[in-house]
């Protein structure tokens, strides 16, 4: 097992210790026990925005070679968690995982398990990657891709519908710099309007950072659409969630699922995991389509 970060109050502590580290302001579950894994500088390139640089300070450690690191922890997947925007340092992190011949899950949006270009050189290589953007547990894309098919398929014309989201952790202050969320914006308008045939005007994306709500996240989804005799109906939602922990399930069926290709010899795009765990996946599918398939591949039934 390795572990990487820039953060100095995480760099160079086990792991049990590190995760609980400034600016982790979540709920605590769990006593994690001494892993004996220390977690190592990785490379800062992109990873730290004009915001997070105030409540980050980089360690000043050398960074390592993230490859080399996995080769001789034996490793079998990387876990990639950057911050939103970190175009550069998940193609380092790609590129790592390639040289050192492991998996690679893909839990942020920037697009590598759905970018043709890096699915050819996993599958080339044999090796499962899984992305993109992980879809929480009870999340607002998985809750809104609902309430849009569930409104296609009774046979209402969905005029117009959008999502806002507000929250106090790093993640909600790295995304107040906007030029870093054209991926995120792309991930979760994408996952929403492929549950219409045809094409809905939507608006999605994070709203503000709330400071004082720590590790909440609220979301509020609005819809507007038309139904018998072109009778408006309107939906208003309100979904509130410890942010940490709604992908966390979510995170381990998508571990699991690789183990299994691995395991399997299976190499490239992981079609229904992606489309199962994540807003950007490969191909998209309605959630009980992708659950179906998820189950499928990991009863061996389906080959990806």
């Amino acid at each position: 097992m390795a572990a990487f970060d820039v953060n100095s109050k995480k760099v160079g502590k086990d792991l049990s210790q590190a995760i609980f580290e400034h600016p982790n302001n979540t709920e605590k579950i769990v006593d994690v026990p001494k892993l004996d894994v220390r977690v190592k500088k990785g490379p800062v390139l992109d990873g730290i925005g004009k915001y997070l640089k105030d409540v980050v300070a980089v360690s000043g450690q050398p960074d390592q070679d993230v490859a080399r690191e996995l080769k001789d922890s034996g490793a079998q997947i990387l876990l990639n968690y950057l911050p939103v925007g970190s175009t550069a340092a998940t193609g380092a992190y790609a590129e790592a995982a390639l040289k050192a011949e492991v998996a690679f899950v893909n839990a942020i949006p920037v697009f590598i398990a759905s970018e043709k270009k890096w699915a050819d050189r996993f599958a080339a290589a044999g090796l499962p990657v899984a992305g993109d953007d992980v879809m929480s547990q009870v999340g607002a894309t998985v809750l809104h891709k609902t309430l849009v098919k569930m409104a296609v398929d009774r046979g209402v014309k969905v005029d117009e519908t959008y999502q806002l989201n507000i929250g106090g952790d790093t993640d909600f202050l790295n995304m107040l710099e906007e030029s870093r969320l054209k991926d995120k914006r792309e991930s979760k308008t994408s996952a929403v309007r492929a549950m219409s045939p045809y094409e809905v005007p939507t608006r999605i994306g994070p709203s503000d950072y709330v400071p004082f709500l720590d590790n909440d996240k609220v979301c509020y989804i609005w819809l507007k659409g038309r139904y018998f005799g072109g009778t408006v109906v309107k939906m208003d939602v309100k979904l509130h969630v410890v942010d940490a922990y709604d992908s966390g399930g979510v995170m381990v069926d998508a571990i699991r699922g690789t183990k299994l290709a691995l395991d399997r010899g299976v190499g490239g795009q992981l079609e229904s995991l992606s489309a199962f765990c994540f807003k950007h996946p490969p191909k998209q599918m309605p959630y009980p389509a992708a659950k179906a398939a998820f189950e499928e591949f990991t009863s061996g039934k389906l080959e990806r």
